[in-house]
């Protein structure tokens, strides 16, 4: 595959801009800044209508913009995630900074992850339905099976990295597990760091804000460290392939790579439709799910991803899904992963306060997070092969995709690593993983808080 150089997108004949030409591209930039930034009528961004299809449009040119010229930027395309995560952070420099109308970023937080809309709850299921239901059954149970000791593995990793870093700046073991580990391996903030302060408030009655203000910073702090570790390793399966699946987990016996199921169909519309479709059914039976598992009171909540993914595996298992559904839930998914990351990128960017990131980058944070971090990938990367599993995605799912913020942190971990497909694994780590790290959380808090 050709190089991608910034010669090509000023040229009028090609179609650089995302299958668009410049001047037809141009014309969409303008029309979108006229509508974001053009007063009327004493109102502000007045000729935003707040639906689905403006804020798509609005995400979708931005993310053209900066996602193209990112991929061509030397070195930054190459080791810190190129489009990708140029768009996350131009997004999140123009959210924090209020350099976009404040009535177009409400419209952008609602259609990112707010009822009605909630985009994100569209994204990650098309990726999860999709990933899982192509998968070889006999393979995915040994995923399965396998994968959930590779995070306890990634924990012991961080846990330990963890505490010999806190140890150097004089904080003690208990305490890096409390206000450290916790909320950096812990599922994100919304299944994570929040129900775990309540945890600390109940055990400690002090509130809750007080755990909560500091472990939302040192998780921020982690989730960047985990996207741009992503990127990195992405560039080490570059140089040493055999650390590398080329987006594959597992290593079967006997065969270099495991890849997704054939399925030799041809998918027209009809078969994508029916495939977001059922997705939608299994997203709602999941919901209902994690709804009456909180309603029994147990100590940890079971996330609605987390049903997902499990009941995607069951239907996988039982191999009654037909194959055309299942060609047509695998189109779902390349059409996700491939034309509107950069989308949810720009829209997860502007939701992120860069502020909150600079106020918690002290020298000592900075370290203990990376401890943590690269303490995980790397425990999860010693011992991956004998588990069979490859290194480099080993270490991006069972271990960044435990570092970070959970949902969006998982789009743009496996965004900067070139992974998308990856998606089910990092919701395993994400809500299993932290369900798990909640019970841990329980028990810690209770004896030492």
């Amino acid at each position: 595959m050709a190089k991608k150089n910034f010669s090509e997108l000023f040229s009028l004949k090609e179609s650089k801009w995302s299958g668009l030409s410049l001047p037809i591209f141009s014309f969409l930039l303008l029309v979108v800044i006229f509508s974001v930034y053009c007063p009327f009528g004493g109102k502000t961004s007045a000729f935003i209508r707040p639906n689905f299809l403006i804020i798509f449009t609005v995400l979708a040119v931005f993310g053209i913009l900066f996602g193209e010229i990112g991929d061509r930027i030397p070195f930054w395309n190459d080791y810190i995630g190129g489009g990708t995560v140029l768009v996350f952070l131009m997004s999140a420099i123009m959210g924090t900074y209020k350099l976009v109308p404040e009535p177009v970023l409400k419209s952008i937080a609602t259609f990112y992850d707010k009822q009605p809309v909630n985009f994100l709850e569209l994204f990650i299921p098309a990726l999860v339905v999709g990933s899982v239901l192509t998968v070889n059954r006999n393979v995915l149970f040994k995923a399965i099976s396998g994968y959930i000791p590779l995070i306890i593995v990634g924990v012991i990793g961080a846990s330990v990295c963890g505490i010999l870093a806190g140890l150097i700046f004089g904080i003690k073991p208990l305490d890096v597990m409390m206000n450290y580990v916790l909320p950096i391996m812990g599922g994100g903030t919304g299944a994570g760091a929040i129900p775990m302060s309540e945890m600390w408030a109940q055990k400690t009655g002090r509130p809750a804000s007080e755990w909560f203000a500091f472990a939302i910073s040192i998780l921020t702090v982690a989730n960047v460290i985990a996207i741009l570790t992503g990127a990195l390793l992405n560039k080490l399966g570059s140089k040493y392939p055999k650390l590398t699946g080329n987006g594959n987990l597992i290593i079967e016996e006997g065969k270099e790579v495991v890849k997704d199921e054939e399925i030799k169909l041809e998918v027209s519309q009809k078969e994508f439709a029916a495939a977001l479709i059922f997705t939608g059914v299994i997203f709602m039976i999941s919901h209902i799910s994690a709804m009456l598992w909180s309603s029994l009171g147990l100590s940890f909540e079971m996330h609605r991803l987390a049903f997902l993914v499990i009941y995607c595996i069951i239907l996988n298992m039982l191999n009654i899904v037909p194959p055309t559904l299942k060609a047509g839930a695998k189109n779902m998914q390349t059409f996700f992963s491939k034309y509107t990351i950069w989308v949810l990128m720009g829209a997860v960017g502007f939701g992120t306060d860069v502020q909150e990131i600079i106020n918690s980058i002290t020298f000592g944070n900075l370290v203990i997070a990376l401890a943590i971090v690269f303490g995980a990938v790397g425990f999860i990367m010693v011992v991956s092969k004998k588990m069979k599993f490859y290194p480099i995605e080993a270490a991006i799912t069972a271990g960044l995709c435990m570092a970070n913020r959970g949902g969006s942190g998982d789009v743009a971990v496996l965004g900067a690593a070139h992974r998308m497909d990856l998606m089910s694994f990092a919701q395993i780590s994400s809500r299993v993983g932290g369900a798990m790290m909640l019970i841990l959380g329980s028990f810690i808090f209770g004896l030492f808080a």
